[in-house]
């Protein structure tokens, strides 16, 4: 019978070290800041792993192409979005069946509120605007996609859309409050 080794040092970084060794072939990953979940002290951030494959906004902001503000601006649109959109619902089976007429849901006070920021988003945007800020954040679409979509296929329209959509979200920061006028203002720089 062996003998166990009794001065084993044992390295207690690795046992929460939840990291994947391997991702698939064709993954679009990028390394994001969150907070540490396990943390003692509050504020503590860990490096985590997202995948941005279909997700502009996330991949715009992993490559340093938008800033902070821009980036929240975007994620404020998309939760404003989803909360004030009333697609197709799944049957609810615990209901009891009638005649077949579903009741009509009731508005509730924060869909009230995300359509009427919508509405003066669009109001900001104007209508080129918040049809290309609807295609990149709500659809997903590339800039080469929203560019077929238009019928332009050039590399010049693809940079117009792409300025274009950053000044969308310039916009869209001021309106959430994530930016200042004078914080989003980029004097004579052009990127």
């Amino acid at each position: 019978m062996a003998r166990a080794r009794r001065n084993k040092s044992y390295k207690l970084a690795q046992i929460y070290d939840r990291r994947s060794r391997e991702v698939p072939f064709n993954a679009e990953i990028a390394e994001v800041e969150v907070d540490n979940p396990l943390a003692l002290d509050s504020g503590e951030k860990i490096l985590a792993i997202r995948s941005v494959r279909g997700d502009p906004l996330g991949r715009l902001h992993a490559h340093h192409q938008i800033d902070e503000a821009q980036y929240r601006g975007g994620r404020a649109f998309q939760n404003d979005w989803e909360r004030a959109e009333r697609g197709p619902q799944a049957v609810d089976t615990t209901r009891e069946y009638v005649d077949g007429t579903g009741t009509r849901e009731v508005v509730t006070e924060s869909q009230r509120q995300a359509v009427l920021r919508l509405n003066r988003i669009e109001r900001e945007l104007g209508t080129d605007g918040a049809a290309l800020v609807h295609d990149v954040l709500v659809l997903g679409l590339t800039m080469d996609q929203v560019g077929q979509r238009r019928a332009v296929r050039t590399q010049r329209w693809n940079d117009y859309f792409a300025r274009r959509f950053r000044e969308c979200l310039d916009r869209l920061a001021l309106i959430y409050g994530f930016a200042t006028e004078t914080g989003t203002a980029r004097g004579g720089r052009r990127g």
